[in-house]
């Protein structure tokens, strides 16, 4: 412990009425003759604190001259027309540091709107905050424009992240691209509508519980959620720190891995990725799967198929049998395809809630305790202390996270640590069966994209529309393994307005490998890509 006085200074806002107040908030007494002693110490540390506070923030270092800003601006309705931009800027590297043509080269990118761009506002899909422009951009944003790819927006996100459906936003909701009226997915809902509509050619989508690949599948593309840590995460708003994740979303499995390529690595800010390869020393992901001889070639490959996956009281029959004949597609590139069980895969989402909830209400507002890394403690401020016009303007989910987060403090209190241990029970389960696998697959979403919630639907008929949405993504941002979505066919929508019309939305198959086997999961998926029709299946 540093003590640098115990003298405090003249004027010092630590009065004995202050100190009983503390006193009061932990629930506890001091001996009468102790009080005095205590009462300086506080006193001291508040002045360091101060102290500390008036020094100037220290950020990473943004270059606005070679990436500027440029027709920075909320769009139109009639250029907005499923309502997935929440906000348009050009930016490009003005300065090329080498000759060479960049691996991103000539290709257009969104971001989703949980993800800084200097001087660009972020609206987080929410009005629980107003008013953040951030103050640098994120790792990836700077690694887009290097590797010679145009950000052309930030795609919307859907309410602080919390929703797996697309209403939540208060820019409107994000309409599916193959149809209006119905869930794009979220939480990175406009990600997923601008890369299926080729608005953009590819896009960062962030990825808590499974908001990159539920996106991804109910818009028909290509998402994938890497190893924990493998794009850094600096710069993007948290919810919880150990299941935060960005990814790739995108048309083809080979667009997929050159973003992949482009964004990894170590930044040596994030801890997240402190295990993760240096830039130079990522794999090439995209020369690596292009350049294969027999792209299709699965021979010697081994998958399971967790059965665990298939059990969900809420799994559509239709989305198990489309699953299973995509499987069939991988035996017949070569691959031996087996059941395996695992149990507690069931118990995944219970374990990932402990952590989401609790650990996410604490993000909110004692913020990211215990990480090295750049804090966006400016984001932080703009939601702790809680205010009543916070907590009026807050999603359902929103409001059920805080909920859960102040229940638990007090009636769970130990339940955040017992699922931090379960998860890596969890982690130990996937693993042992990897032994023997080089991926597992599953479904990745239950059921395909479901109509909208009305606009004065209650609480609870908002929350119906995502019932076991993650029942298969959610555990994989717990264990850290890769996980990547692909669509493998086609179902006709039956409730809604569209019911009976014959409109078909897409169904996904999700492929997960071992940590750091992010060449492996893509290896496999393009093959599938390559040997399969999904718009016929």
């Amino acid at each position: 412990m540093s003590v640098f006085s115990v003298t405090p200074k003249a004027g010092n806002p630590v009065t004995n009425e202050v100190f009983d107040a503390v006193l009061t908030s932990l629930k506890v007494t001091l001996k009468h003759e102790e009080k005095e002693d205590y009462r300086k110490l506080l006193a001291v540390f508040h002045e360091s604190a101060d102290e500390l506070m008036a020094i100037p923030d220290f950020d990473p270092e943004t270059d606005t001259t070679r990436f500027p800003r440029e027709n920075v601006h909320f769009p139109e309705k009639k250029d907005n027309e499923y309502g997935a931009w929440a906000w348009k800027v050009h930016i490009e590297d003005k300065s090329p540091q080498t000759k060479e043509d960049g691996l991103l080269k000539g290709k257009t990118v969104a971001l989703k709107d949980n993800i800084a761009v200097k001087d660009v506002p972020m609206l987080l899909g929410t009005d629980f905050i107003k008013g953040y422009v951030p103050k640098l951009d994120a790792t990836v944003a700077t690694r887009v424009f290097t590797a010679g790819g145009t950000i052309e927006g930030k795609a919307v996100c859907e309410n602080l992240c919390h929703s797996a459906t697309s209403h939540s936003a208060p820019t409107g909701v994000v309409e599916n691209p193959r149809a209006k009226g119905y869930s794009a997915g979220g939480s990175s809902s406009g990600c997923g509508v601008l890369v299926a509509l080729g608005e953009v050619d590819m896009a960062i989508g962030a990825d808590q519980g499974g908001s990159v690949r539920i996106p991804a599948c109910n818009c028909g593309i290509v998402g994938f959620k890497p190893t924990f840590g493998l794009i850094p995460y600096t710069g993007c708003g948290s919810n919880e720190p150990t299941n935060d994740h960005l990814g790739p979303m995108t048309r083809t499995v080979l667009d997929c891995a050159a973003l992949l390529e482009a964004v990894a690595g170590t930044d040596d800010i994030d801890d997240r990725g402190f295990a993760a390869p240096a830039p130079g020393d990522v794999p090439q992901y995209y020369a690596n799967l292009k350049g294969r001889k027999e792209p299709k070639d699965l021979q010697g490959l081994r998958i399971g198929i967790i059965s665990e996956s298939l059990m969900g009281a809420v799994v559509d029959p239709r989305v198990k049998e489309t699953f299973l004949t995509a499987a069939e597609g991988f035996r017949k590139l070569g691959a031996t395809v087996e059941d395996v069980s695992i149990p507690i895969h069931k118990k995944g989402p219970a374990i990932w809630t402990g952590v989401s909830k609790v650990g996410g209400y604490l993000n909110k507002t004692s913020g990211a305790f215990g990480r090295r890394g750049h804090q966006m403690w400016d984001l932080n401020a703009l939601m702790h202390p809680l205010k009543q016009e916070n907590w009026d303007d807050a999603y359902v989910s929103t409001k059920n996270i805080y909920l859960n987060g102040a229940y638990a403090a007090t009636t769970f209190p130990h339940l955040l640590a017992k699922a931090t241990n379960l998860s890596r029970q969890l982690r130990t389960a996937y693993d042992s069966v990897l032994q023997n696998y080089d991926v597992l697959i599953t479904p990745t979403l239950p059921y395909i994209a479901t109509s909208h919630a009305p606009e004065n639907a209650t609480p609870l008929d908002q929350i119906a529309k995502q019932v076991g949405l993650t029942s298969n993504t959610c555990q994989f941002n717990q264990t850290g393994h890769p996980a990547l979505t692909l669509p493998v066919g086609l179902l006709e929508i039956e409730e809604g307005p569209l019911k009976g019309s014959g409109v078909k939305l897409p169904v996904g198959l999700q492929i997960v490998g071992k940590w750091w086997g992010d060449e492996v999961v893509l290896r496999t998926a393009y093959a599938w890509e390559l040997g399969n029709e999904w718009e016929s299946m």
